[in-house]
């Protein structure tokens, strides 16, 4: 049995030590938000905060979670109102979306270790999370507005 502190809960799984925590949060959890892409840890749909550290939730055993607060898209806000969610929604960031919960989580990461970050800052933060629809600059523009909302 392995426990987890994932969005603020205490949860026990029966799982292999060795199962990617993407899998346990999707499949054991229910927690559906957090996509699989790669699996290789290259594209950022699975990122997820452990400890407000944006990580690649696809490659990180279970058994390597231990006490660290797990946080994904769900408890980034119950209700979506967290700034960088508004701010997505007032730049039309999604276009298919599925990239969207890593690309959200990158950026809270970003935020909560510079509240005003530049361009060169924003993408520098941002690498390593694809979108296929190519919405760099909407992404870029709403990190931006969430700063500002936060800064406020």
């Amino acid at each position: 049995m392995i426990e987890l502190n994932v969005n603020g809960d205490r949860h026990e799984v029966e799982v292999s030590p060795d199962t990617p925590l993407l899998w346990v949060l999707r499949d054991h959890l229910n927690l559906l938000g957090t996509k699989f892409g790669c699996g290789i840890s290259q594209c950022g749909a699975c990122t997820v905060h452990l400890n407000g550290t944006a990580v690649r939730s696809c490659s990180i055993p279970v058994s390597s979670v231990g006490s660290s607060a797990v946080t994904t898209i769900e408890g980034l806000s119950v209700d979506g109102s967290h700034p960088l969610q508004k701010a997505w929604i007032n730049h039309d960031v999604p276009q298919c979306g599925y990239c969207q919960a890593g690309q959200i989580m990158s950026a809270a990461a970003l935020l909560g270790r510079n509240s005003n970050p530049t361009d060169a800052d924003i993408d520098q933060g941002m690498q390593g999370n694809l979108c296929r629809c190519g919405t760099y600059l909407r992404i870029r523009a709403a990190i931006k507005e969430a700063a500002a909302t936060m800064n406020q």
